[in-house]
């Protein structure tokens, strides 16, 4: 029986010294490193574009203009240029435009940068693309369409399908 007691007696004698050990010594003999970590992000530009239709309406012989907008969303401070090429219908080109009608037929038309019909809009930088640089939001660009006068009236109903290139 005094052997029971003496190693009850012992245990916690022993547990209490490892821990004091532990918890006094460890922290005495403990050294630091340090590291860097190097931390990097790259936003790249992306840009998306969409489109209104333009609509004339009825064409009479007198010039007729009409609206489209284009919607831009460019990341921000991303430059981009929109240029509108010549359309689908034979012989248009981005500062020639022409509707397709029936038998043949072509009404001549042409997409402008502003309101006064005075600059066409086309593909190119030499042929009046435009430019801007992105907000992060979406930005409206108005399209300025005119159907010239005097042309020659051919009833039926005229379709052309120009494509707008956002470059960024």
């Amino acid at each position: 029986m005094t052997r029971t007691l003496l190693v009850k007696s012992v245990v916690p004698a022993v547990v209490l010294g490892l821990l004091t050990l532990g918890l006094t010594s460890t922290s005495a003999y403990a050294a630091t490193g340090t590291a860097t970590i190097l931390v990097t992000a790259n936003v790249v530009d992306s840009c998306t574009i969409s489109a209104s239709a333009l609509s004339f309406g009825a064409y009479s012989g007198t010039a007729l203009p009409a609206q489209a907008t284009l919607t831009v969303t460019c990341t921000d401070l991303g430059a981009y240029t929109v240029g509108l090429d010549g359309g689908t219908t034979t012989g248009g080109t981005d500062q020639a435009r022409k509707l397709a009608g029936p038998g043949g037929n072509t009404l001549n038309y042409n997409l402008y940068t502003t309101s006064a019909l005075t600059t066409i809009w086309g593909n190119t930088a030499a042929h009046n693309w435009q430019s801007g640089t992105g907000t992060g939001s979406a930005q409206t660009l108005t399209v300025y369409g005119n159907i010239n006068a005097g042309q020659t009236l051919h009833v039926g109903s005229y379709t052309d399908s120009v494509t707008a290139t956002i470059t960024y």
